[in-house]
């Protein structure tokens, strides 16, 4: 029983390796102080939690203590995804966009101004109106924290402070908007 145990542990770690599943790890950024400026108090807090708890880089609450200064801005939006053959709305479409920018304490461009754009789609019913619009906070949150973990991610990336020419990160926009659909 042993054995079989062991050959199905082992199994299973092969499987993970070979999809290329690995976990998030320690992260070692270039700077170790950071100030976060912006964004809305839920974001700022996963932030802080995943910055501090993931490597030895400690989010600052004043400017002059910091050796980069990460600018944030949130935007959400809904819009009309499809209608009903009697024009009444059947389904939204739940946009989030996160505009950042990372700089160093002297002014220099870490990260230029970049987006992070997400959107889910939501059905919709009038009789459910105060369902679907604590389904909407949820899917906000959730987009949110989509965001905030591609936005640990570009953090990772930058290797230096003081970047040669050439060797910043580049900005990144967001994606195409879904197409309408047809009607």
């Amino acid at each position: 029983m042993t054995r079989r145990s062991f050959l199905t542990l082992a199994c299973s770690v092969m499987m993970l390796s070979a999809c290329g599943f690995q976990l998030r790890g320690q992260q070692d950024y270039a700077f170790k102080r950071l100030y976060v400026s912006g964004g809305s108090p839920a974001a700022v807090a996963r932030l802080t939690r995943m910055v501090q708890g993931g490597s030895d880089t400690v989010v600052v609450t004043s400017l002059a203590n910091a050796d980069a200064i990460l600018q944030l801005a949130q935007a959400r939006s809904t819009s009309t995804l499809t209608l009903t053959s009697l024009g009444v709305v059947a389904e939204y479409q739940l946009n989030l966009s996160m505009n950042y920018s990372l700089t160093g304490k002297d002014g220099t461009v870490l990260i230029p101004a970049s987006v992070i754009a997400l959107n889910r789609a939501m059905t919709y019913s009038d009789q459910f109106s105060q369902a679907k619009a604590a389904e909407s906070d949820i899917l906000f949150a959730d987009m949110e924290n989509d965001a905030v973990d591609q936005l640990i991610r570009r953090l990772g990336v930058v290797r230096s402070m003081n970047p040669a020419p050439g060797e910043g990160v580049p900005a990144i926009a967001p994606r195409a908007p879904l197409p309408p659909p047809p009607l």
